[in-house]
């Protein structure tokens, strides 16, 4: 168990203030507690062993009352300290977190570690939220912990050594258990917090695909899959509170014996007359003071565990390695002329985080100026990982892609980024009217160019002005399709890169839309992903990508040519790349080894 999470000092500045400020409150209240203790015992044995008048305890009853008020402003100042650093904190990690996942889904990198939407969503609201306890709580309690019991012992010491004593040997035994129980509840906090982050991204599927779920009548089944999960996750939080009612009993079992201890051999003192009873009633009155903050700290560190739990995994994902952005200016790929290369991929092999195969495996391809490019094979020859390779977002794990003959790693992704329209198979739309999804890329594009961009992607009967909720709910999955598309034809990129297009279009829409990618396709180099030979007649080439399983001595594919006029029949002949994955190429003289790059690539930048 962790007192304070030294993650916790380096990335948030308002935990270093305010475990200050718990600590210069904290001997403040210690002295309050001494001097509230004194008094105490100065009013008692004046009253009831000296004799004395209302009259003639003014003073220490003045003092007891100041110290009292002292001790509740201190405490009132510490509760507002905590609160407001607990804001603070709050504020700067989940600014950090949603930054750091922005940039990591967005510039390249696997910055969330391949965690779940649900997941991260739940980190960034309730996890962030359940560092509340840790600092209005826990940690002004460690504040006191720390001070309390040394000013506390000291002034016993100055009064009775025996007790003092008794205490210096004892109190050690409350932090002991505390570790001991302390590591016991965070196991089950980690766990607790992993199932909430399972419930957290299953609910969240369940509501994205409840649609769907309900056309096939399945949503029945995910509601008693949710009751299960929700169940698993109630009985597990009360294992966990039933630790945390026992660790706080043994706790206290442990104080009351310490000051019964105390209060036994105060008690034999007196009676045998080698203690006065003003030295009694102080060391009384101040030994459970001594142990009561060490009592306080484990009592709250169960508040705070669901905290620590949550802070580590956003740390987690903060410290995951992300490689860093390039700086370099992309150059003008509008410039390069037509049917030189453009983008090269030379053996490209990228693998995502956790996962032992390659998403893509030696991949290499030459993708030309002018040109349009079918992609074409199974599920999960990596099509799509291809495409995050050109856009960046996946970073290739050997290999290289380059732009204009220098490294994509090295390039500012929001000059290479600038170039391209990016049509995903799942294209996302947010709340808003159509006008505004399509105008995501330019803002400034009058209403007119916002029809002109929506009849050539077909999606003409869709009215611009009608309001959609979040995901384009109030769209068929075609019409968001088409939608997308709009945004591209609005773009007006050099690069086009076109994930299943008209996956969910059904043929007579497809047709239209073969259309307006020929429209779109033109004077633009074009990658396109597609399991639709309807839509093969708009490529310039075929390229076919197998899994990464395939032998690389697989004989070569001849796929007929789409369009007319029909190519030279080498034209469409697959060479077999190292990893199982084809290039479509002109035929060419043998260029030695297999595995050998092809002879038309260009030298590496």
């Amino acid at each position: 168990m962790r007192p304070v999470d030294p993650r916790l000092l380096r990335c948030a500045r308002a935990t270093r203030g305010f475990l200050a400020a718990s600590v210069v409150l904290g001997l403040a209240g210690a002295v309050l507690v001494v001097v509230q203790a004194v008094a105490l015992a100065d009013i008692v044995v004046g009253a009831f062993q000296g004799g004395a008048a209302p009259g003639d305890l003014t003073t220490p009853l003045l003092v007891l009352l100041a110290a009292a008020t002292g001790r509740a402003l201190v405490s009132w100042l510490t509760e507002l300290a905590a609160h407001r650093a607990s804001a603070a904190v709050k504020s700067e990690l989940r600014l950090r977190l949603l930054r750091h996942v922005a940039a990591g889904r967005g510039g390249g990198g696997a910055a969330d570690g391949g965690r779940a939407t649900g997941e991260l969503a739940t980190l960034a609201t309730r996890g962030v939220d359940a560092l509340d306890d840790y600092f209005a709580r826990y940690l002004p309690q460690l504040g006191l912990a720390a001070v309390v019991p040394v000013v506390v012992l000291a002034k016993i010491l100055t009064e009775d050594w025996i007790s003092a004593a008794t205490i210096l040997v004892t109190l050690p035994l409350i932090p002991l258990f505390m570790m001991l129980i302390g590591w016991a509840t965070q196991a089950h906090m980690d766990r607790q917090w992993r199932r909430l982050s399972h419930l957290s991204g299953h609910f969240l599927d369940v509501v994205a695909g409840l649609t769907t779920l309900k056309v096939f009548g399945r949503a029945k089944v995910q509601v008693e899959r949710v009751r299960s999960v929700t169940g698993e996750y109630r009985r597990s939080t009360l294992r966990t509170l039933r630790i945390a009612f026992l660790s706080s009993f043994a706790l206290e079992l442990l104080a009351t014996i310490s000051v019964a201890l105390v209060a036994v051999s105060i008690g034999m003192r007196l009676v045998h007359g080698e203690l006065d009873l003003h030295t009694g009633l102080v060391v009384l009155i101040l030994a459970p003071e001594a142990y009561l903050p060490l009592r306080q700290v484990g009592a709250q560190y169960h508040a705070a565990a669901e905290g620590l739990s949550a802070a580590d995994a956003v740390f987690d994902v903060l410290e995951e390695e992300r490689p860093a952005a390039g700086t370099r200016p992309a150059p003008d790929v509008a410039a390069v002329p037509a049917g030189r290369a453009m983008v090269t991929l030379d053996r490209v092999t990228v693998r995502y985080p956790g996962r032992t195969t390659d998403a893509l495996t030696a991949t290499s391809l030459d993708l030309r100026a002018g040109e349009t490019v079918a992609l074409t094979g199974p599920s999960g020859a990596g099509k799509t990982t291809l495409l995050r390779s050109v856009l960046g977002l996946a970073r290739p794990a050997a290999g290289r892609v380059l732009v204009g003959g220098r490294d994509l790693a090295e390039l500012d992704p929001a000059s290479w980024h600038a170039q391209l329209a990016w049509v995903p198979q799942h294209p996302h739309l947010f709340a808003g009217t159509v006008a505004d999804n399509v105008r995501l890329s330019r803002p400034d594009a009058d209403d007119a160019a916002v029809a002109r961009a929506l009849a050539d992607a077909a999606a003409d009967d869709i009215d611009p002005d009608r309001l959609l909720d979040e995901g384009g709910a109030g769209l068929s999955q075609g019409q968001r399709q088409r939608v997308a598309l709009a945004r591209a034809f609005l773009a007006d990129r050099p690069v086009l890169l076109l994930d299943e297009p008209t996956a969910a279009l059904d043929a007579d829409t497809e047709a239209r839309v073969a259309d307006a990618l020929r429209r779109l396709t033109a004077d633009r180099t074009v990658v396109l992903v597609t399991h639709r030979r309807a839509l093969l007649p708009v490529a310039d080439r075929v390229v076919e990508l197998a899994p990464g399983a395939a032998s690389p001595q697989a004989a070569p594919a001849v796929i007929p040519a789409p369009r007319p006029p029909a190519p030279t029949p080498g034209e469409w002949i697959l060479g077999i790349d190292g990893g199982g994955h084809g290039e479509a190429k002109e035929p060419e003289p043998p260029t030695g080894a297999a595995g050998e790059p092809p002879a038309h690539a260009p030298a590496p930048a």
